[in-house]
């Protein structure tokens, strides 16, 4: 009875283990990468062959994934510290050392590197470079930046746009074509009032941490508000441009109008009173915007 006892016992600790492991990778934000990685693959497929290599498009998937989850736990890694202060985080592996700061070091690291040589062997040296530069920006800019200046948001935005980016370069090995450069204005756009809906929601929980979100200092959400009802209405034009320069069509010009104008209603709402309510309702907007944009150009360059 003891040897059962014992071997349930190793089982659910391997799984536990298992588990922390799959935290330390962020999967929720390890998916939105990929997702927005695959709109690049798609739409260069489309776009510049006229079909899609579905070999190519599983190898592009699998060393994203390994330098996405990679560069996520690493950044755990990096703010293990700051993690253990904020509510929020404060129960994550590292913080509660249930994963040790050199397990999640090698783990992290190893990660990258098996991605970044998966990319250049599988796919394109160029579509490598760029995983290679969002995980550079990711960990080296924008991670210590959000300890010293609001800025970082901006700066953030730019890894998180750099995915389609990514996609498309594993498909044509260059970084020229101007399609891929307007999917990256959509996250980039995107990102910004996403993340600072997010800081408002949780500015008491950050400003213990130390981090330096726009909230900081704008006491009457004014600022805020401002900035992301901005960057809200310049996504009708960067989706605009997708149909403008025909690599987009009628269906999705109607759908991107649609769901802008359902995001521009929360962001006028957060803008009209900048509350707690207000910015989890802008939050929430903001994770369901981008998935329907990609949603809906999927149908459309897939059906005409």
């Amino acid at each position: 009875m003891n040897i059962i006892e014992n071997k349930l016992s190793l089982h659910s600790s391997l799984l536990a283990k298992l588990s922390d492991y799959n935290i330390l990778t962020k999967p929720v934000i390890t998916l939105t990468v990929l997702i927005s990685m695959l709109m690049g693959f798609l739409m260069a497929s489309i776009v510049t062959m006229g079909f899609i290599d579905w070999v190519l498009m599983i190898h592009a998937i699998i060393g994203t994934y390994f330098i996405a989850a990679g560069t996520a736990a690493h950044n755990q890694f990096l703010e293990r510290d700051l993690d253990g202060l904020m509510k929020r985080t404060k129960t994550r592996p590292l913080p509660t050392q249930r994963i040790s700061a050199h397990e999640g070091k090698v783990f992290s690291v190893s990660l990258i590197i098996i991605g970044l040589g998966y990319l250049i062997w599988f796919t394109h040296p160029i579509a490598a470079a760029v995983s290679l530069s969002t995980t550079l920006i990711y960990l080296v800019l924008y991670t210590p930046m959000k300890q010293k200046t609001a800025f970082n948001i901006i700066i953030g935005a730019i890894p998180g746009g750099l995915p389609p980016v990514g996609g498309w370069a594993a498909v044509t090995g260059n970084i020229n074509d101007p399609g891929m450069w307007i999917l990256f204005a959509i996250v980039f756009f995107w990102q910004i009032p996403h993340v600072m809906a997010i800081a408002w929601v949780c500015k008491e929980d950050y400003s213990e941490a130390g981090f330096k979100m726009l909230p900081k200092g704008d006491h009457n959400g004014q600022k805020t508000s401002i900035y992301a009802l901005f960057c809200i209405i310049i996504l009708f034009a960067v989706n605009y441009s997708l149909y403008a320069l025909g690599l987009a069509h009628t269906l999705f010009l109607i759908s991107s109008i649609s769901i802008g104008l359902f995001f521009l209603f929360f962001g006028l709402y957060f803008i009209q009173a900048r509350s707690y309510k207000r910015a989890r309702a802008l939050m929430y907007a903001s994770i369901a915007y981008l998935p329907l944009i990609w949603l809906a150009l999927s149908i459309d360059i897939l059906i005409n």
